[in-house]
């Protein structure tokens, strides 16, 4: 698995938002623009993220709550 950390990189969404939650709902001072070790992207196959997040999509058009949650927890853990 290639690594996709790289100079310049954006912190990841969920990430950041949980670090913005330990930080009494407000982004840290020190996270800045860039992704730290703590809001860095966490590896994983990016074929399995996709997949998971195609499932995750077609569910949604096809109106399925149930089958959006099962295929949204077949994705990487975060």
């Amino acid at each position: 698995m290639p690594n996709r950390m790289q100079d310049g990189q954006q912190p990841e969404a969920l990430r950041s938002l949980k670090s913005a939650a330990k930080a009494g709902s407000r982004k840290p001072k020190e996270q800045g623009l860039e992704a730290r070790g703590d809001t860095a992207p966490i590896p994983a196959p990016l074929e399995q993220e996709q997949e998971a997040a195609a499932k995750v999509l077609k569910k949604g058009v096809e109106n399925d709550p149930r089958g959006m949650e099962r295929a949204a927890r077949k994705a990487p853990k975060r």
